[in-house]
């Protein structure tokens, strides 16, 4: 029994002698293998045929092509299929569409994407719809454009301009694309294929130019300014991430083309994307964007056939910078929102929070003042709960403290409709400590956002023994409209970001305790990747939610935490981090962090309270030995959570150590 392709290329021919190639693998006809060779034949039978006159090349239902399959890179990276480098970019591409002696227009609607955009830029023109994404993400999976991107695009659009397409994986519309050169003309998606048919016939009757764009040379910046150029790119691309190399390769075989010409770079480009994608970095981030799209699919909830209820109105209980955000995020994505407190003050001081958000967007240009308006419109703030009576679902964004949320979850009880989803947005309590005085448990479910709520990726939806798989489905999909990436979890203290990343600080503390220096660690840890060390982070949540958070981790697990005196000691001489402009750190007017002398008096005084010793070695420990001694901890605790079956997926976690503590996507070894 045959193997099944996976996609294909189909064409016909028109009366008008235009041969029709349309790529179909669903759901965005991504380039497998099989579309490629497909594509390939009917070319060739294009070409051979004398009924056809010229050629279009378009992709169904609406999209022409999300890129290159991702799913066979595994087997490039073994070795398997297409591992002779070129195949694509010289072989389809260049010797077969672009050298075709009948002229080939694609066109373009939905999204043209990595292979999809190279594929387009082979042909002799490009026809687009307005909306249409056209754009090179590769480097975000740790690959260059490996189908001749790096040549085509800096002679269709400039060297400024694609060098920000590829570095910054930043796509542009249909409509901008056009003012960019990128493509030849925008029409409306009804008159796509009709208007890429004539411009094909106009190329062939010479009424419009036939134009190999791997030979343009019209937008190309003079050698020496070229150079400048890409010599200020490197830099930035070294100063952005200093750990990756692929932006520099990305960078130099750009450079080859221009110097050398563009066939030497499509073969240089080959090598280094051949090269680039058997790297450690490109294995993992493939494994991320593979995990992050999984994180969906939960066994046992999402392959119940259950379908999301409509959410119309969401209630928030708590103005401060937690419920702000969310009900900021809420809002953007056009839910209605209700949010409470306990008096005029605060509840005045979290809509100004949320306006605050929405006319920070509004100054960088991503919102227009209407837009602002009909926003901010959507929230409404109250005192009590007699607007409660017709919400969907309810997020508490108190402080932590229990008992307090136990009443507000009787309340709710009492005021919500039955079928409204009560959320807590705790990051450490027990969910069933806080429902224990209602008897709704089946719709009481963790609902944990990152900080700022409004900003940050990652939707923690926590379930306990007796959560509905119904309330699942539908924080699912509230997360999917949020624009937030949902890993569904276990019931325990921490959850699985905090909890994970509890040893985290505890490692760190423990380490100054024995005599390494606090900022060779910070400075050790951002070196290998993370936004900030552990200490600046402490600095930045604040004193008081740290002991609080660790004061959880204390009780829960006494074998394996350690119970450092540093932070309460300056807490009691009035530092709480960031706020106080004194932590770990002393902070500017403008919230720069320096180091701070006084802090060794702070770390001696809690040596002595904890009668511990001075290392000599910790003392003199390499950047190599304090990653290792920080995350060594921090992995083992994640074990410990898959193996209590608080994450479904290992996966999951990869996803929620990288958007919810910012650890590095390209450090995973896969």
């Amino acid at each position: 029994m045959g193997r099944t392709p996976k996609g294909r290329a189909v064409m016909e021919v028109g009366a008008d002698g235009v041969a029709l190639i349309t790529l179909i693998n669903p759901p965005v006809n991504s380039l497998s293998f099989d579309v490629l060779n497909s594509l390939k034949e009917s070319y060739e039978e294009a070409l051979r045929r004398d009924d056809v006159k010229a050629i279009v090349i378009t992709g169904a239902n609406g999209k022409f092509s999300g890129g290159f399959d991702i799913t066979a890179f595994g087997g490039i990276q073994a070795g398997g299929e297409v591992s002779k480098p070129g195949f694509v970019s010289v072989e389809i591409l260049t010797d077969t569409v672009e050298a075709a002696r009948k002229p080939s227009v694609a066109a373009i609607d939905g999204l043209a994407l990595g292979g999809g955009l190279e594929v387009a830029m082979g042909c002799h023109a490009r026809i687009s719809t307005p909306n249409a994404q056209l754009g090179l993400p590769e480097l975000q999976l740790g690959i260059i454009p490996g189908f001749g991107g790096t040549q085509r695009l800096p002679r269709l659009v400039g060297l400024s301009k694609a060098l920000e397409m590829m570095l910054m994986s930043k796509p542009v519309k249909g409509v901008d694309a056009h003012s960019l050169g990128l493509v030849d003309a925008v029409v409306a998606p009804d008159q796509l294929v009709k208007t890429a048919r004539q411009w094909a016939l106009d190329i062939l009757e010479c009424r419009r130019p036939w134009v190999y764009s791997l030979y343009k040379t019209d937008k190309l910046e003079p050698l020496g300014e070229a150079r400048e150029i890409l010599k200020f790119a490197r830099t930035q691309a070294q100063k952005q991430a200093p750990n990756l190399t692929h932006p520099l390769v990305c960078i130099d075989v750009i450079e080859a083309g221009i110097v050398s010409g563009p066939v030497a770079g499509l073969w240089k480009e080959a090598e280094a994307f051949q090269e680039l994608l058997r790297s450690d970095i490109c294995k993992s981030l493939v494994h991320i964007f593979f995990a992050q799209r999984g994180t969906t699919k939960v066994p046992g909830i999402t392959d119940l056939g259950l379908v999301p209820r409509r959410i119309n109105k969401v209630a928030i209980l708590g103005g401060g910078l937690m419920g702000s955000g969310i009900a900021t995020a809420l809002i953007l994505s056009n839910y209605p929102v209700i949010l409470k407190e306990v008096n005029e003050k605060f509840l005045q001081a979290g809509i100004g929070r949320v306006r605050a958000n929405l006319q920070s967007r509004v100054k960088k240009g991503a919102m227009t003042q209407e837009k602002f308006e009909k926003t901010f419109s959507l929230l409404k703030g109250v005192l009590d709960y007699e607007s409660f009576k017709d919400v969907d679902m309810v997020i508490e964004a108190v402080i932590e403290n229990v008992s307090l949320k136990q009443q507000i979850f009787a309340d709710l009880e009492k005021f919500c409709p039955p079928h409204c989803i009560l959320a807590s947005n705790t990051s450490t309590i027990d969910l069933n400590l806080i429902g224990e005085k209602t008897r709704s448990h089946d719709r009481i479910v963790g609902a944990h956002f990152f900080s700022p709520a409004h900003v940050m990726p990652l939707l923690e939806i926590v379930r306990t023994q007796r959560t509905s798989p119904q309330v699942i489905v539908d924080l699912l999909d509230i997360g999917k409209k949020i624009k937030k990436t949902p890993v569904v979890v276990g019931n325990c203290t921490g959850f699985a970001v905090n909890r994970m990343f509890f040893p985290y600080t505890q490692a760190a503390l423990l380490l100054v305790e024995h005599g390494a220096d606090v900022y060779q660690i910070d400075r050790a840890i951002t070196k290998f990747g993370m936004p900030m060390g552990p200490f600046r982070l402490v600095d930045l949540v604040g004193f008081g939610v740290a002991i609080a958070t660790g004061g959880q981790f204390v009780q829960n697990f006494p074998e394996r935490t350690y119970k450092s005196m540093i932070i309460p000691i300056m807490q009691e001489d009035k530092r709480a981090g960031e706020t106080t402009r004194k932590g770990f750190y002393v902070y500017d007017d403008k919230r720069k962090a320096s180091p701070d002398p006084e802090l060794k008096k702070y770390v001696e005084k809690a040596r002595g309270i904890s009668g511990v010793a001075i290392d000599p070695k910790l003392m003199k420990l390499s950047d190599k030995d304090i990653v290792e001694m920080i995350f060594f901890p921090v992995v083992n605790e994640a074990c410990r959570v898959y193996a209590e079956g608080i994450a479904v997926k290992a996966a999951d976690l990869d996803i929620a150590g990288v958007m919810g503590m910012g650890f590095p996507p390209y450090r995973f070894v896969v």
